[in-house]
């Protein structure tokens, strides 16, 4: 599929621009769709995140995997549960690297805050209130931005900001701008 007409599908599908739903409580249900966000999101070699509408589940229920950087480069974490996350404090934005898991190959530079205060439940129904920071914070909020039907392509702001990655000659990961044909 061409990057037009993914893009073109995407801002078409319904699962994607629905917005989510509030949990009630963690049931058993819940608990089923947190086995379902692991397992797809362990699936995924290059995934750090997952929101249950990209699995046509309209629960505000995501999962993440913060991290830190290491010998200065950004290394995954462990995955954690957010339920009905909300966003209380965003601040700090600024243009960082996004990709999602809807769109694989295609990355893109967008603004997103990269200090959040966020709270909601975790797993176990407990509440939580967390500051997530940097690129953590980019994850989060791109995460978020799925249960109300936002996509990572909707905050591009030109379509110069978006590519695919490609090794080059010398082994090393460039950036190749998304050229579209238009018809």
């Amino acid at each position: 599929m061409a990057v037009r007409e993914i893009i073109l599908y995407a801002t078409h599908q319904d699962a994607l621009r629905k917005k989510s739903k509030a949990v009630p409580f963690i049931n058993q249900k819940v608990r089923q769709l947190i086995r379902d966000l692991k397992d797809t999101l362990a699936a995924s070699s290059d995934g750090i995140g997952l929101a249950a509408p990209q699995i046509n589940i309209h629960k505000r229920v995501v999962i993440a995997c913060p991290g830190a950087e290491i010998d200065g480069e950004w290394q995954a974490g462990p995955p954690v549960i957010l339920v009905n996350p909300e966003i209380i404090e965003a601040s700090g934005e600024r243009r960082d690297f996004d990709g999602c898991l809807s769109f694989p190959g295609l990355y893109g530079e967008t603004a997103r805050p990269h200090h959040l205060r966020v709270t909601g439940l975790d797993e176990t129904g407990e509440a939580f209130d967390r500051v997530y920071e940097g690129f953590n914070a980019v994850v989060i909020h791109h995460e978020i931005d799925h249960l109300n039907g936002v996509l990572f392509i909707d905050r591009v702001e030109n379509l110069k900001d978006l590519y695919t990655l490609r090794e080059n000659e010398r082994g090393e990961i460039e950036r190749v701008p998304v050229t579209v044909n238009m018809p």
